[in-house]
């Protein structure tokens, strides 16, 4: 991960705000998945490459919209895109969220530590 404002605990660093060159991006990982739009467009992009007209097809807000989900979702390098012809090209890059995975898999492993002390 480069750069970025950081919360350090004990045996823990959550990124507050991503940043690259020193540049704050906005949003993080975090912020981008948080909207159900925004998820279902990386499940869509995660099957195969599509271009905008492709994805608005798919979901019930407009092209505006989706427009501003898919550079929230670039922004923090969760989508790739390509210029093919007049068009651009979209896919996902699920790279940034093994973030969000370490960070889960604290809390599941936190979970069986309290669980298993009540148990015994």
């Amino acid at each position: 991960m480069a750069g970025g404002r950081r919360l350090s605990g004990r045996n823990s660093r959550i990124m507050l705000t991503p940043e690259v060159d020193g540049r704050s991006l906005g949003h993080d990982v975090f912020q981008a998945i948080a909207d159900p739009t925004r998820r279902a467009i990386l499940e869509l992009l995660a099957a195969e490459e599509r271009s905008i007209a492709a994805i608005v097809e798919r979901f019930p807000v407009s092209r505006t919209a989706v427009t501003k989900h898919l550079h929230v979702l670039a922004e923090v390098g969760l989508l790739e895109s390509r210029r093919r012809g007049r068009e651009t090209r979209y896919r996902a890059r699920p790279l940034p969220l093994v973030e969000v995975a370490r960070w889960v898999s604290w809390f599941d492993q936190y979970w069986d530590e309290k669980l298993n002390a009540l148990i015994r």
